[in-house]
């Protein structure tokens, strides 16, 4: 866990960061059996320390035992700081969330002209676009509003943030999501969120498009959001789906955050230190996930990315 003014939840069942001991050149994958592949990598330092200069030899991928070539690590700055910011709202959040609208209006109106922002809130398992993506930041944090406080007839955020996804139109910018949600699945009560298969299909979909997920919790209404066991795998849920996609899960408690604040200013660090990185990987026979570790030997760092990475068919 990594506290800020509030707490930052990182799901302990999933970790694909660690410390990789070299292996021997002999396992390495040769670079003439591979293809290249890109993910976006957030690199972490402590609260108030500088980040170091970071290399690409300073950077480890691993598939198992074998050690992948890391052919590209590129700061996502000047000509390649490009992103794609969606915010995503739970239609199933109750009023409480009106307070933090002008702070998530003030994050929007800060973000860089290389930022384009789309807007959208999720009801009935879909999404509701209210703003396509616009580097006109203004024009996206009009489109903010209230939740209507109703999930519909089948709530589920993990099926609305697939939807998102697979909707989204392909570019070279990097694709990253903020959902404010509680994470409950209300069109599969009582199942428990780490076991549910939706929240999994939405992060199967996201790590083959390559989209970080982070969310903010917000109480939603009914009777689900009264219940303990419910509301606590709804967290459960959403910090499962932030974590393994490379993003970051914020909430404090079963409560209404006191602000949003110290959440998007930690957004803000994220956003500002992410690097391209482009690895050799041997595809198989049919295109689908690898699951990969990434690490590296620097002192006080921490490199975050999704779990796994889409790899194409061998040709």
């Amino acid at each position: 866990m990594k506290p800020i003014t509030s707490v930052i939840f990182r799901s302990v069942l999933a970790t694909s960061m660690f410390v990789a001991v070299l292996p021997s050149p002999a396992k390495d994958i040769a670079a003439t059996d591979t293809v290249p592949v890109r993910m976006t990598v957030t690199a972490d330092v402590a609260d108030g320390k500088r980040a170091p200069e970071i290399t690409q030899e300073d950077v480890i991928v691993k598939k198992g035992k074998e050690r992948l070539q890391v052919k590209e690590w590129l700061p996502a700055k000047g000509d390649r700081a490009a992103l794609e910011l969606f915010i995503l709202i739970d239609d199933a959040s109750d009023a409480s969330l009106g307070s933090h609208l002008n702070e998530l209006c003030a994050f929007i109106d800060a973000q860089p002209s290389t930022t384009a922002v789309g807007v959208g809130y999720m009801r009935n398992a879909t999404v509701q676009i209210v703003q396509n993506f616009t580097t006109d930041h203004a024009l996206a944090s009009k489109a903010i509003r209230l939740p209507i406080g109703s999930v519909g007839a089948y709530g589920s955020p993990y099926l609305s943030v697939s939807d998102l996804m697979k909707r989204w139109p392909a570019s070279s910018a990097r694709h990253e999501v903020v959902v404010v949600t509680d994470g409950i699945d209300r069109a599969r009560r009582g199942r428990n969120a780490l076991l549910n298969p939706d929240v999994d299909t939405a992060i199967s979909v996201a790590q083959r498009t390559g989209t970080i997920v982070h969310t903010i919790y917000a109480p939603g209404v009914g009777r689900a959001h009264r219940n303990y066991w419910e509301a606590t795998s709804g967290q459960n849920g959403i910090a499962k789906l932030s974590d393994e996609t490379g993003g970051e899960s914020f909430f404090l408690g079963l409560q209404n955050a006191v602000s949003f604040q110290p959440y998007l200013d930690e957004l803000k660090k994220i956003l500002d230190n992410q690097y391209l990185l482009t690895v050799s990987a041997k595809p198989g026979n049919k295109a689908g996930l690898q699951y990969i570790n990434l690490s590296t030997e620097l002192a006080g760092v921490e490199l975050d990315a999704a779990d796994a990475v889409w790899v194409p068919a061998a040709k």
